[in-house]
């Protein structure tokens, strides 16, 4: 894969989890109630749309790469899995979530997943 795909697939996967994470910063807003309060909570609120113009750009980003070549059985596993560990850590960053031992043990079987994964690109595009 050329080196500007491999670029705008890690730009695919961060913005995918930056998405997520402006969905819940969003979702942390005391909003009003009634039609109001749907209004400025959802249609106004702009975090939520920037959470929403990210997985609008992770998906146009996404879908470059994959038309670059990258093999959806290779790609859809790397986005997801460090798109998951991004966002486990910046839970644990921002939100003040916690992560338990488990949880940690699991970004590491998934990192190691990851280079099994990412090990066989060259041999199989």
């Amino acid at each position: 894969m050329k080196p500007v795909a491999l670029v705008v697939f890690g730009l695919a996967i961060v913005l995918n989890a930056l998405a997520n994470i402006l969905v819940k910063a969003s979702a942390l807003t005391k909003d009003a109630d009634g039609a109001e309060g749907f209004v400025r909570g959802f249609l106004l609120n702009p975090i939520l749309i920037a959470g929403l113009a990210s997985f609008g750009l992770a998906f146009l980003a996404y879908r470059y790469v994959l038309g670059q070549g990258i093999p959806l059985s290779t790609a859809y596993p790397l986005m997801t899995t460090l798109g998951f560990a991004i966002v486990l850590v910046a839970s644990r960053i921002f939100f003040n979530e916690t992560l338990n031992l488990i949880q940690w043990g699991g970004i590491g079987f998934l990192v190691i997943g990851l280079w099994m994964i990412a090990s066989q690109m060259s041999t199989n595009g």
